[in-house]
């Protein structure tokens, strides 16, 4: 069902663009398309409502299949907030003493230097 609306807003979508591109602009800045000619089809003003009331027709219903499609895709399974899935962290009143690390620590100690236990390179006899 999911692919027939989404089928459908990708086609609502195409049209909008096109009923927005068709349109004239108000300050008619190259003068492009739609000049003021008698010889077409239909008068400036007629025209100008068609693609008006289509643009608003197109434009409600993108809105009810974008919402129709995330309604759809919305699991109930799924966490309805980001901080729903964020275990909380536990925090004590005694700050850490010495040169512990703290246990939540974000990185280790990194003052201390490692010692080797033992010689890294064999030595032959």
């Amino acid at each position: 069902m999911s692919v027939v609306i989404l089928v459908i807003h990708l086609m609502i979508a195409i049209a909008l663009v096109g009923s927005v591109l068709l349109q004239r602009s108000e300050g008619g800045a190259l003068g492009i398309g739609g000049g003021g000619g008698g010889g077409g089809f239909m008068s400036g003003r007629g025209a100008a409502n068609a693609l008006t009331r289509t643009t608003t027709i197109l434009a409600f219903a993108f809105f009810v299949t974008s919402i129709t499609l995330t309604l759809l895709a919305r699991n109930a399974d799924a966490p309805s907030s980001i901080f729903d899935g964020v275990a909380p962290t536990q925090q004590s009143g005694a700050p850490a003493s010495g040169n512990q690390p703290a246990s939540n620590a974000i990185l280790p100690n990194i003052g201390a230097p490692k010692v080797p236990s033992g010689p890294e390179v064999p030595v032959s006899q």
